[in-house]
């Protein structure tokens, strides 16, 4: 990245502004007070390892925050391509918009920033509540911490200035991001749904012809990982990672391996899982606005499959999944019967995982280049 864009961009962060304003408010004084120091993170740590990450980046980038009406920030990055004359048809081109998933942040793009913004803008966010994003605090109702989410978006996208935009969702960005649509459709040129979550409705028990009786049709699952899925939807997701402590980052290189996998060619070192622990051992927030708004084992409260007849029409949308994912194709599909005559279409990228951006980085990036240029 040339110096020029690398320091000043980077400096309208934390060193410009109110100190208070980077921090959360001090705990008050009890027998948890030791909690937050014996977790290896802070926000400082969290933007060390994002830079090392965003060195990588070729092309301008300008990284800020943005302020919201209710002063919460969003961690903002827009990339632009420096090695072309900004024209006047080049300015009329359409955003492209990136809503990461759960658990993440703008550095998991590291891969595709550079070539989706060879001829158009591109905006990444750390979605509220996640990354160096704000942290406030969630409404345990499903629908309204789903409002919340989606209030921030439009909030954003105001106060960056943008009229309109091709949005791009991930996982449960793909899920906030059909919110968005739906809520604000005037602003939303093509809608592309990666590996989305939330679609499908809770599989409900079989019944048997013949018996009144329901019964699975599968095996029971036994007593004690009934046990502990009780017990671990009392807590947030990513709760183990904190209360590991010191052995938090082990945690994530141990279970979540191929993160470093995926971007060895780019750092050699656990650049990739120390950015993952440490935009997850933070204060949790957006964890309880995800946690309100899915029930037992990650199905959505509110289905996207209910709802998605709300996209207008004329709206297009693409689905990507990746072949080799835990999501299910089949919602694409059942999207396509839904949406009837509407411009929708369902894509697989072979040999992909739910991270297919990461897996298959430049199948991702033609796919995703050809439906922006489709819009403009």
């Amino acid at each position: 990245m040339d110096p020029a864009t690398t320091t000043a961009p980077m400096q309208n962060d934390c060193e410009t502004e109110e100190k208070s304003s980077c921090e959360y408010p001090p705990r008050p004084s009890s027998v948890w007070s030791w909690w937050p120091s014996w977790r290896p993170t802070s926000m400082s740590l969290l933007k060390t390892a994002e830079s090392k990450i965003l060195a990588c980046i070729q092309n301008d980038v300008w990284s800020r925050f943005v302020t919201l009406p209710n002063r919460d920030r969003i961690w903002t990055l827009t990339l632009t391509n420096k090695g072309v004359r900004k024209t006047a048809e080049q300015a009329l081109k359409t955003p492209l918009v990136m809503v990461h998933g759960f658990g993440g942040g703008v550095g998991l793009w590291i891969r595709n920033v550079d070539a989706l913004s060879r001829s158009r803008p591109v905006y990444a966010f750390d979605v509220l509540g996640f990354g160096r994003s704000s942290r406030p605090s969630f409404p345990s109702d499903a629908t309204q911490a789903e409002k919340q989410f989606v209030d921030s978006i439009e909030q954003w996208r105001h106060s960056v200035g943008l009229e309109n935009m091709i949005l791009l969702g991930h996982s449960l960005g793909g899920y906030l991001a059909t919110s968005y649509a739906m809520q604000y459709p005037t602003r939303v040129s093509h809608l592309i749904l990666v590996d989305p979550w939330g679609f499908p409705e809770r599989p409900q028990p079989q019944t048997q012809e013949g018996h009144g009786s329901e019964v699975n049709k599968r095996p029971p699952l036994p007593r004690w990982v009934k046990a502990i899925a009780a017990v671990v939807s009392l807590f947030n997701p990513l709760a183990v990672i904190r209360a590991a402590g010191p052995w938090g980052p082990g945690l994530v290189n141990r279970f979540r391996p191929d993160f470093k996998t995926k971007f060895e060619d780019l750092f050699e070192d656990d650049t990739m899982t120390q950015y993952i622990y440490h935009c997850n051992a933070q204060t949790p927030s957006g964890e309880v606005g995800f946690r309100a708004m899915s029930e037992s084992l990650g199905w959505a409260k509110n289905p996207m499959l209910e709802r998605v007849h709300q996209l207008p029409p004329s709206m297009p949308l693409t689905m990507l999944y990746g072949a080799r994912s835990w999501v299910d194709s089949s919602s694409g599909d059942k999207v396509v019967q839904i949406r009837n005559q509407a411009p929708t279409k369902v894509m697989l990228i072979d040999d992909a995982s739910h991270h297919m951006y990461a897996d298959q980085p430049e199948e991702f990036n033609r796919v995703v280049e050809n439906i922006c240029n489709s819009v403009n």
